[in-house]
């Protein structure tokens, strides 16, 4: 397997992958599901991480946070403040989550526990930590409070299934936050809602991250979520990286097919004219990866090198990596 060459950020990064691995069992062995990615979170942005479902984004968040399937086996490096995660001991990965590094799921329905109440849930980092009960009370109110919960008093008493979808997803984001975390994993935060309240969510998540400084992973397979809100991309195809950089330059000017293909399928939503073009055939998964580059089935300049040989992830201008073969002809005619 190639794993792409690491590549040194301007910033100091936050959060490093290097050549993360993560291989689950199968039933004709592990398979390979994240092959080899790596990429930079800098203090204060935020990343993007982008591709079709199946393409590895939630498994590269769920191995940062630690919260992998049971028989996961992970290599290469999640360096944490100098750190190295995957080497660090159970109770030291526990002491992460929540405290420095908080996930907000894509479905907060499945993620709350219906059973306890939003207030509850909230506040149970603090509760860990040994803040009193009033004390504990003040802080989930004013983390209610300040997502957008109307009379957070009041509703820190409801169950999950009482609040609506938007609500649900102010409740998630402001678990996220009782911990302090630095950094934010966002898998998919609107997925399930209607495009007003994911507009509202958006927006919140700005506002928030502003407010703290805090970095941000955006998990998501909606280029226009990304870039609302992302300052750099990855984009991510059968469990590799294809392409990375500054998000205006990924999304105006690809470097990859796969990336301008994704573009080219998303309408722009100013223009009533302007039309959508599907990808082609089926998305590859590591479960069924070609040979080559992955992607070389649905490429409309696939040659024989692309079929037999899996391209390295190499810098094709200042800022910008592509793993194709042709980078510098998909940007001469972006």
């Amino acid at each position: 397997m190639t794993s792409q060459v690491r590549q040194p950020e301007v910033d100091l990064a936050l959060l490093e992958i290097d050549g993360l691995t993560v291989d689950l069992p199968g039933p004709h062995g592990p398979v390979r599901v994240v092959d080899g990615v790596s990429l930079d979170v800098p203090p204060g942005t935020t990343v993007g991480l982008i591709g079709e479902s199946g393409s590895g984004k939630t498994m590269t968040a769920l191995a940062v946070i630690g919260l992998l399937p049971a028989g996961a086996e992970t290599g290469g490096v999640l360096r944490w403040r100098e750190e190295n995660l995957l080497t660090a001991s159970p109770a030291r990965r526990r002491s992460v989550r929540g405290h420095e590094i908080a996930m907000i799921f894509q479905d907060p329905l499945a993620a709350l526990n219906p059973g306890q109440t939003i207030g509850r849930q909230v506040g149970e980092i603090p509760r860990r930590d040994g803040k009193s009960r009033a004390e504990v009370r003040r802080i989930v109110i004013d983390l209610l409070d300040r997502v957008g919960v109307p009379d957070p008093a009041t509703r820190m008493h409801a169950y999950p299934h009482q609040f609506s979808g938007g609500l649900r997803q102010r409740a998630m984001i402001a678990l996220a936050l009782a911990g302090n975390p630095s950094l934010l994993l966002a898998d998919e935060p609107t997925t399930a809602l209607d495009v007003t309240v994911q507009a509202r969510i958006l927006r919140l998540l700005r506002s928030v991250q502003e407010d703290r400084g805090l970095a941000m992973l955006l998990v998501s397979h909606d280029l226009r979520v990304v870039a609302h809100v992302a300052d750099q991309v990855v984009v991510m195809y059968a469990g590799r990286v294809a392409e990375r950089g500054a998000a205006a330059q990924v999304l105006r000017r690809p470097a990859h097919p796969y990336t301008k293909a994704l573009v080219a399928s998303v309408p722009a939503v100013r223009t009533r004219t302007a039309l959508a073009h599907p990808l082609p055939g089926a998305p590859a998964t590591p479960a069924n990866r070609p040979s080559g580059c992955a992607f070389h089935p649905r490429c409309p300049l696939a040659r024989d090198r692309c079929r037999s040989e899996v391209p390295a992830v190499r810098e094709v201008e200042a800022g910008r990596w592509s793993a194709c073969h042709f980078a510098e002809e998909v940007l001469g005619g972006a």
